[in-house]
């Protein structure tokens, strides 16, 4: 496990949270992780259940963890505010947000769509043809599945002006290399491209939680306020344990321990 993933455990063996047993009874397991950062946004979630289902994307950690300074120091803090610290989804796959309505609506209501572009860029060769670079693609677009389809618009002739396509993506980083023809203008094309593959896609923000084993949709303040209050509850937990502990070891070794 990374480093990071072990703060989602830190304290678990200090009655910090219940358990309940697994689904045949055989085992008891943790209904919820200590987790010392806020892992539902941070990572990211999915899933969907009867009549309901959860997309969160993921944030950035820094944001995430100022963002929870910052409403423990000023409970009254907006939510426009707290958008000033964090600013929108972070995702693994970079790409560009288009606008900011979209992650305002999901994040003072709960539920809001976002539109994801590949970031390209247009070079232009020394024979005076135009080439178009995708750097980075929206979050969730597979590559592979990307340009089998942009080969498949050329070939049934529903996109026209590509001379070339390929990979030449390597370990430095992602590059795929759409060639265009000589009359051909590589902007109307790219926007074709937009409009008939997942160069632009949408994603649908949903904030679903369960809180006290009830499903809910939450605002962002929420979410972090949910989460403090696990922490709260967490830390009494572990802090009562070590009280209990101390009451037990002699004072003659507490003194000497303190010195």
């Amino acid at each position: 496990m990374s480093k990071i993933s072990m703060e989602l455990l830190r304290d678990i063996n200090k009655d910090t949270i219940d358990y309940q047993d697994n689904y045949d009874g055989s085992e008891r397991e943790p209904i919820v992780m200590p987790s010392r950062f806020p892992n539902l946004l941070v990572n990211g979630t999915s899933g969907i259940a009867v009549g309901m289902a959860t997309n969160i994307p993921p944030h950035q950690l820094g944001e995430v963890i100022d963002g929870v300074l910052a409403i423990s120091k000023d409970p009254d803090m907006t939510i426009m505010e707290l958008m000033e610290i964090i600013t929108g989804p972070d995702f693994p796959t970079a790409g560009m947000i288009l606008g900011r309505s979209g992650i305002r609506k999901a994040y003072e209501t709960g539920r809001g769509s976002i539109t994801l572009r590949a970031k390209v860029e247009i070079e232009q060769k020394s024979n005076g043809k135009e080439v178009i670079i995708v750097r980075e693609l929206p979050y969730q677009v597979n590559k592979a599945k990307l340009i089998e389809k942009i080969a498949e618009l050329v070939r049934d002739k529903r996109l026209d002006g590509i001379t070339d396509l390929r990979d030449e993506s390597d370990r430095k980083g992602m590059r795929i290399v759409i060639e265009v023809r000589k009359d051909a203008n590589a902007n109307v094309l790219l926007n074709n491209l937009y409009k008939q593959t997942a160069l632009q896609t949408s994603f649908g923000i949903n904030l679903l939680a369960l809180v006290d084993g009830q499903p809910k949709v939450l605002n962002l303040k929420q979410c972090l306020e949910y989460y403090l209050d696990h922490q709260v509850s967490s830390l009494d937990a572990a802090q009562s344990l070590n009280l209990g502990r101390l009451k037990h070891v002699p004072y003659s070794r507490r003194t000497a321990n303190r010195a």
